[in-house]
């Protein structure tokens, strides 16, 4: 076998050929028959209420085959909600309907009021101009924390309140953390704002609705992570078509983050009118309109309290947050300031005690859902900002407050205080190899070199764990999860012994054409350019949960050894019939089936023909043919673990941050590929430092999005990074799942932000300033006015 096909291999991405020569097909690629395009006519207001509505103009321009409003969705569902949360008083979570167009009343700018479709873009967005709208403007919700005052103006009429739950976890907790914290040798207390995102693929959203009367079957063509669930929300719950009727297909995704998990609106209009227009109907968005269309990440207001004892051991943790749901609840909203959050706030740590406080708050904003970690983000920058606090105040190394409280090698598995176990961790190793790789020690000679320069150097750590995989399905059941977090895989040998995999996992970015190649490659010891990776098509895959929190090997990729499990021991018996030799003595080994013990043997092609050409054949024994279908539903979460470095200098003039050094020293268990593993975790720490240092999504006081194109919202370019320095020796193998991986995508978007906030922090107490937290983007704008603020120490 080659020696770059295997598991541990730095492959090259396979599917990159097709990208960089341009000939990918995405969504937009995609153009039918007769195809009508549609335009939507979105509020340009935060809150208000629809006064007149009169499309009658609109549909008598050129073009225009019709303008759709609510009334024509009168029988449909609601966009769905994925995840049920129950509060901390035991009452289900109060869930407004999400309308295809707005129904009374229009909730954020972005809401869809209408859409026309025409025989082209310009003749829609042309009768979009005629269409008499008249909106009487209410009162803005904006702020999380006014918002559930008593008597605040109410997103939705129909509610108590803008309370959408007030979650507490883990509740039989509560009394005691309190009480830990009261009687705390010392208490370290940090407020805290995780900054709105807008996740900005570099595909916008696209989506195609066909129909055939012809055998009363959909197909949606659209940009997404899981297509399989698409196909279950849309039409179980808004459209009403049966599974076997409705194909969705999500072919080459140009990215995905999180924002194309979930169920939008336009997917099933374009659906729903395809049907209506008896021709297909093509929706492609524009970066601006993604802007106010495409769920936003993050948005959290939290306060923290960590408490220690006498020898600077935690003993407990308290928090309080705020998260921002928006107008309407996105697919999996619900569940990622909770379970997806919460479980994570024991971080690498022994801290007996820990208590989080969650209240979902509905404002006049869009959606806001799953960004890149989902949760875990939010708890690891709360956990290590206010650990980094907690070392100066206590006057210890920041470093070595976090050894003191590791979680030690020999205590895993390790049952934490927040209802989840880690089956393997080595939190000493990455952060022992973290601080190799940056010569911790020649610390201070640096900060002297800058200082001789007139710029503050600082340095600032992080720790992260993750749970990736979000998993077993019984368990996210308990937890208000409206669907199994499963995978599946078939494993298809054609008769010359070559395969194709349908996997429901889905690839848009992550290299799986390359790496499930890889693991099957190693199974069997053929090439790997025999082995074809299928993803995307609900009519190729029997189910798939698709792709997102970090779960595609160790899940996806789990259900594809399965089955080439089931493969193979079929493969064996053929084998044993062909060399006339017992089943238990046959052996696999590239690519040849051997008789322990003896020189005789067959191809695994020789296998694969007389499956298909049964002329010698065990016919009373199996059945002809060798495909095979599995299942994989994991028995725990997997979880990633890393200690992050940021060595960085501020000018103090400005207030400008340069990141001179990044280290990420990564535990992702068993590494299918080298190299897509460093690509992942090099994205995440962009999209992390970008989100320390430059991103965030802002509304005025009228609610009206001030960020809303690339000329507001800063994006990371090249030149605000540095060279990364990433290793991924540290490796503690998952137990539970028969590759031995965990997840590695997210991490680098997790640990990042606090480590470069901490360094920022840093270097300005090595300044002489005592500031102690800057929000979340920490421009120099925000850094200069702190320094402003702050009393110079000495």
């Amino acid at each position: 076998m080659p020696k770059d096909d295997g598991i541990g291999a730095s492959s090259k991405r396979r599917e990159d050929v097709r990208f960089l020569t341009g000939v990918g097909n995405y969504t937009d690629d995609i153009n039918l028959r007769g195809q009508a395009y549609a335009y939507f006519l979105r509020s340009d207001v935060a809150h208000g209420r629809i006064e007149r509505l009169d499309v009658a103009a609109a549909e008598a321009m050129d073009g225009v085959l019709k303008v759709f409003t609510s009334a024509d969705f009168a029988a449909a569902g609601g966009v769905p909600c994925g995840w049920l949360i129950t509060d901390r008083f035991g009452q289900p979570m109060q869930e407004p309907k999400h309308p295809i167009l707005a129904e009374g009343k229009v909730r954020h700018v972005g809401d869809p009021i209408a859409v026309i479709v025409a025989e082209t873009l310009e003749q829609a967005r042309d009768a979009a101009e005629a269409v008499e709208l008249e909106i009487e403007e209410l009162e803005p919700v904006l702020d999380v924390k006014a918002a559930v005052l008593p008597g605040a103006t109410k997103v939705h009429d129909d509610l108590t309140s803008n309370l959408c739950y007030d979650w507490g976890f883990v509740e039989e907790n509560r009394e005691a953390v309190d009480a830990a914290i009261k009687a705390a040798h010392h208490v370290t207390t940090l407020e805290l704002r995780n900054n709105r995102l807008v996740a900005n693929p570099m595909e916008p959203r696209v989506a195609v609705g066909d129909y055939s009367r012809a055998n009363d079957e959909h197909t949606l063509y659209t940009t997404s992570q899981n297509p399989h669930v698409i196909r279950l929300l849309m039409g179980a719950f808004v459209l009403s078509i049966p599974e076997h009727k409705l194909r969705v297909v999500a072919p080459d995704v140009g990215g995905g983050f999180g924002a194309k998990i979930f169920h939008y609106a336009e997917e099933a209009f374009v659906t729903w009118a395809a049907k209506v227009l008896n021709r297909p109907v093509k929706w492609t968005s524009s970066r601006s309109e993604a802007f106010m269309s495409d769920a936003h990440g993050r948005d959290h207001v939290t306060k923290i309290e960590l408490a220690m004892d006498e020898n600077n051991k935690f003993t407990a943790v308290r928090t309080d947050t705020y998260a921002n749901m928006g107008a309407y609840l996105s697919t999996f909203a619900p569940s990622v300031p909770t379970w997806l959050h919460g479980t994570l706030m024991a971080g690498n740590y022994t801290t007996p005690l820990v208590y989080v406080n969650v209240k979902a708050v509905f404002t006049n904003t869009v959606p806001v859902d799953a960004y890149r970690g989902a949760g875990r983000p939010e708890a690891t920058y709360q956990l290590e900002r206010v650990i980094d606090k907690a070392a100066r105040e206590v006057g210890m190394d920041p470093a070595e407050l976090r050894r003191l409280n590791f979680i030690q090698p020999d205590q895993f598995p390790y049952d934490t205080p927040v209802a989840v176990t880690y089956d393997t961790g080595n939190y000493q190793a990455t952060l022992d190899k973290a601080l190799e790789m940056t010569d911790y020690a020649g610390l201070g000679a640096r900060v002297a070199e800058s200082k001789a320069r007139g710029k503050l150097r600082g340095f600032g750590i992080a720790h992260y764990i993750e749970a990736c995989g979000i998993a077993p399905s019984n368990l996210v059941g308990q937890l208000g999860a409206r669907a199994g977090l499963y995978e599946s895989a078939t494993v298809r040998v054609n008769a010359t012994g070559s395969i194709s995999v349908m996997t429901g996992s889905h690839s848009h970015g992550q290299g799986h054409e390359t790496t499930f190649a890889q693991v099957m490659a190693e199974m069997i010891g053929i090439d790997a350019s025999q082995i074809d990776i299928v993803h995307g098509d609900t009519a190729k895959t029997p189910m798939g949960m698709g792709t997102y929190g970090s779960r595609s090997i160790a899940v996806g990729g789990s259900a594809m050894v399965r089955a080439t499990e089931k493969i193979i021991n079929k493969a064996k018996k053929i084998a044993a019939h062909l060399m006339e030799a017992s089943e238990a003595d046959i052996e696999l080994k590239d690519g040849q089936f051997s008789v322990a013990g003896t020189d005789k043997s067959v191809a695994w092609g020789d296998v694969t023909l007389a499956a298909y050409v049964p002329h010698n054949y065990p016919l009373e024994e199996i059945e002809p043919g060798l495909e095979e279908t599995a299942f994989y539903d994991p028995s725990n979460f997997t979880y990633p673990s890393g200690a992050y470095f940021c060595e960085l200098e501020v000018d103090p003039d400005t207030g400008k941050v340069e990141i001179l050094g990044f280290t990420a020293a990564d535990d992702f268990g068993n590494v299918i590929n080298p190299m897509i593993v460093e690509g992942q975790v090099h994205g995440g720490l962009a999209q992390g430092i970008g989100q320390a240092l430059l991103e965030e999504c802002v509304y005025d006081e009228n609610g009206q999005l001030l960020t809303g194109s690339f000329m507001d919202y800063a994006m990371p370019r090249a030149s605000d990074l540095p060279m990364f320095a990433v290793d991924h020796s540290c490796q503690t193998p998952c137990t539970h799942n028969p590759l031995g991986v965990k997840g590695c995508g997210e991490a680098g978007a997790i640990g990042s932000p606090p480590a470069v906030v901490n360094a920022v922090i840093d270097a300005l107490q090595r300044g002489g300033y005592d500031v102690t937290d800057i929000d979340m983007p920490v421009s120099p704008a925000r850094v200069w006015t702190a320094m402003q603020g702050a009393a110079r120490k000495g």
